[in-house]
Formats: C-alpha cells, sequence, structure tokens
C-alpha cells in the first residue's frame, strides 16, 4: 500500500508516494487503485498522455466535473495547484510540487483546483481522469496572476496560445468560479 497523505495547504489534494518492487529486471510500481481516494464515485474514465519539451508550462486548468490524478512517467516537471472553489476553507491557496519519474509519486487534484505543470526537462505525464473530455467544463486562470502569487521559480515559460489568453482570477465571473 503507497502513503497517501493530503496537502497541508490545498483541501483535498493528495501525495501518493507509490511502492515500488524492483528485482534485477527493473521494477514494477502500481500507480493507482480508486480507493485510495477519498470519492466513492470516482470512475476512471479516461487516461491520457502528455508529452512536453523543456520549457513549456501547461494551464493553469480547471474544472467544475472532473477529477485528476497525475503520474510522470518521463522527465521532470513543476506542478502548481490552486484552489478556486469559492467556498472551500483552502481558497485561493496555493502549492508548488516538483515531480519526476525518479520519485514514483502520484498526485490526486479534486474539482475546482487549478492545476498547471512546468516542464523542467522533456516529460511525460500520464494522467487519469474520472470523466471523458467535455470542451464545456473546461476553464483556466492565467499562470502568472499577480493576485494569486504563485511563485514558480520560472520567467519565460512556453504557453499555447490558449494559455496565453487565459483570464486573470478578476476576470473570472463568479459562475465561472466551482463550489465543493
Amino acid at each position: 500500500m503507497p502513503i497517501i497523505s493530503e496537502s497541508d495547504r490545498i483541501s483535498g489534494v493528495f501525495l501518493v508516494e507509490l511502492k515500488t518492487h524492483p528485482d534485477e529486471r527493473g521494477r514494477f510500481a502500481e500507480i493507482f487503485r480508486k480507493e485510495w481516494f477519498p470519492s466513492t464515485d470516482w470512475n476512471n474514465v479516461q487516461s491520457n498522455r502528455s508529452d512536453s519539451a523543456a520549457g513549456v508550462l501547461r494551464g493553469l486548468h480547471f474544472h467544475h466535473k472532473q477529477v485528476d490524478y497525475w503520474y510522470v512517467m518521463k522527465g521532470r516537471i513543476r506542478a502548481c495547484l490552486v484552489d478556486l472553489r469559492n467556498n472551500s476553507p483552502t481558497f485561493r491557496a496555493w502549492q508548488r510540487i516538483d515531480l519526476n519519474a525518479d520519485s514514483h509519486l502520484g498526485l490526486f487534484i479534486p474539482v475546482g483546483v487549478a492545476h498547471g505543470f512546468y516542464a523542467i526537462t522533456d516529460a511525460t505525464l500520464i494522467y487519469i481522469v474520472d470523466q471523458y473530455y467535455d470542451g464545456d467544463d473546461e476553464y483556466g486562470v492565467l499562470w502568472n496572476d499577480p493576485d494569486l502569487g504563485i511563485d514558480w521559480g520560472i520567467e519565460q515559460p512556453i504557453l499555447s496560445p490558449r494559455d496565453q489568453l487565459n483570464p486573470t482570477l478578476a476576470d473570472l465571473s463568479k459562475q465561472d468560479l466551482p463550489r465543493v
């Protein structure tokens, strides 16, 4: 069984220290089980792979319906999370977590927590979600919004046109913010 710990900064975010089983052939690790997480209605319906070149920043993205679970298969990333659930006790709290292929860590991101990552090196991220992709449930907030004060530790990331146009938190309407 892995060691699962809830974030002390953002309610409902969990870091999973996976148990690995190495031998002379390599190693084995179970990376996901639905019963590890508090959501009893978790239904793993889609798994995705994201390959990013070093210097790419993806996000910040959030959903009203979708839970994410991340696992880095290759390289190193810096994940940044911010709680956008406007009735959460940790509303607007943010957290930075460095993940890499050798750390064997999984990251559980609940509904309403904005998430993004910066590829420190070329990186491959596997993410498991509990909803099929729905463009109507795809929201964003500007990665470097000064009102959020997230310290990414970077200055000039490579961004998609969509992420360059993400609104600030102040520009999001109240109905765009998720509720828990």
